[in-house]
């Protein structure tokens, strides 16, 4: 990338695992049709990156899929936080963490973990967002900020994580929305005091990437003069340089990145499968709820059935938790069918 597009292009990488709404969020970023509206997000199986105008703004949004899963395989991951990287080399101005308003946060916290040992604390206390969705979960008065004072203590530990920093572009005024998320990513910035993200491991991909660039320009100029000279470094233009970017990043492939201490193989053994049957345990509670709405005292019964489920001191820790947001859904459920 250029000097003149790393100063005016903000670079936003949407990340959210499945049913968060983030093919929506870039959508509503570039000001785009989502055709797929109302599919799951995890149809989307590959990264991509999408340039456009947002706010008065040039954007470059990178969409990451949900490589911060349990379930994701060790492969693709790999692939997936490779393309992640080189989309958004040399560095992204945020992360932005689509969070669904009505799902226990445990996604979330592995993602701000998982973002943390790649990148650094950094990355999720100076430079990430959290961008709330399924919004109509909240009743049509209700602030979002006493929803998560008086419902969601596990939105707060992220919320504190990351500096604070969070917003929703699912409200009545879209272009409003996007104008507040566009200048919080720009007051992150500031705050950092860098020109965006960066780390060692963002700035050797950037390296490979600008060397790659060179040699594409070299063998284009070679394939375009009859008799080619030697080019110096110097000699390669900026416009040849962005023209070449695309296909240098291209060429990268899968990066040399440990991830063996991020992701054991434990975790994605038989005798873990622990998040996907949480979150199909908890969903089908969730259910079981909406036509349920006197039973007495809901939240203790979920924490005792979670707790059971799961065993042991954590198990009522997560039942706590599931109960708390469970309940708060399900009394939700019953006003809003009164």
């Amino acid at each position: 990338m250029t000097a003149s597009g790393a100063q005016t292009e903000l670079r936003l990488v949407v990340l959210g695992r499945t049913g968060t709404g983030r093919r929506s969020t870039v959508c509503s970023i570039l000001g785009l049709q989502d055709e797929h509206q109302g599919k799951d997000d995890g149809q989307t199986e590959e990264c991509s990156k999408h340039r456009g105008e947002a706010a008065g703004r040039q954007v470059l949004v990178v969409s990451s899929p949900d490589w911060f899963s349990a379930d994701c395989h060790p492969e693709e991951r790999r692939r997936h936080i490779s393309d992640m990287i080189t989309l958004s080399c040399p560095g992204p101005h945020a992360f932005l963490l689509c969070v669904s308003v009505n799902q226990p946060a445990d996604g979330e916290t592995k993602a701000l973990d998982v973002l943390e040992k790649l990148f650094g604390a950094s990355a999720v206390s100076r430079n990430t967002i959290l961008l709330f969705t399924n919004m109509e979960e909240l009743e049509e008065d209700e602030r979002l900020e006493d929803y998560l004072v008086t419902w969601r203590k596990d939105l707060q530990v992220l919320l504190q994580r990351c500096g604070g920093r969070y917003h929703t572009l699912e409200t009545r005024s879209e272009s409003e929305a996007l104008e507040g998320m566009l200048e919080k990513v720009e007051e992150a910035v500031k705050e950092s005091g860098e020109e965006h993200f960066s780390s060692l491991l963002y700035e050797e991909v950037e390296e490979q990437v600008r060397k790659k660039q060179i040699e594409i320009v070299r063998e284009r100029r070679k394939d375009a003069q009859d008799d080619p000279s030697s080019l110096r470094d110097s000699e390669v233009t900026d416009e040849e340089m962005e023209e070449a970017r695309e296909e240098a990043e291209r060429s990268i492939g899968d990066l040399n990145v440990d991830l063996d201490n991020i992701f054991p193989s434990s975790s994605i053994s038989p005798a873990s499968p622990f998040a996907s049957s949480l979150r199909s345990f908890w969903e089908t509670l969730v259910a079981w709820l909406k036509w349920l709405p006197t039973l007495v005292r809901r939240e203790a019964l979920l924490g005792a059935l979670v707790g059971l489920f799961v065993g042991g001191p954590f198990g009522g820790m997560v039942g706590a938790t599931v109960g708390s947001v469970a309940t708060e859904v399900g009394r939700r459920k019953t006003q809003k069918t009164k």
